[in-house]
């Protein structure tokens, strides 16, 4: 008995055929979203004018009294932004303001071990190594759930690239 997998657009539901593109779509923050990014499959054409659509926008942190010592995120159009320079124009202002950087990574900071149940499957940079592989084949369906509860990918042993990492059978 074989199996056939037939792959949908999550935005329409519309059968996309083998050897039609697909169009990975992630989505990093939404009012809905609540356990971290996730991916929607689409075509081409739902997605092209996506770009047109587009909003200018600033991204903010404010950081006050409120919110416990945390920064507040807040996200407006760049317009109402800008007209918050009543003295020099925001452009002007962007470009001589003080530069932020970002935090340092701690020094002797944990290793994470991916070749153990907690972690593996979990996305790195490094190679994976081949505990680690044997188990996202063996226990695929619990390194899923552990992702799926973080909100983070799951591993689809179908995506070539995924299918080439973990060493999946009829990895291209």
């Amino acid at each position: 008995m074989g199996k056939k997998t037939i792959h949908v657009s999550d935005f329409s539901g519309t059968v996309i055929q083998p050897d039609d593109e697909v169009v990975r779509v992630v989505v990093l923050e939404h009012p809905d979203l609540v356990a971290g990014p996730v991916r929607l499959d689409a075509t081409p054409v739902e997605v092209e004018g996506i770009d047109d659509a587009a909003l200018d926008v600033a991204v903010v942190e404010i950081h006050d009294r409120h919110g416990d010592g945390e920064p507040r995120r807040v996200v407006l159009t760049a317009s109402e932004f800008d007209a918050m320079a009543t003295d020099v124009p925001m452009a002007q202002l962007l470009k001589t303001a003080e530069r932020v950087r970002p935090p340092k990574a701690r020094k002797g900071a944990e290793r994470i071990d991916y070749g153990t149940i907690e972690h593996a499957g979990r996305p790195h940079r490094g190679r994976v190594t081949e505990e680690e592989a044997q188990l996202v084949r063996e226990r695929l369906d619990e390194v899923n759930k552990r992702l799926a509860d973080a909100g983070i990918r799951q591993v689809d042993p179908t995506d070539p690239e995924h299918a080439a990492r973990y060493g999946f059978p009829d990895a291209p």
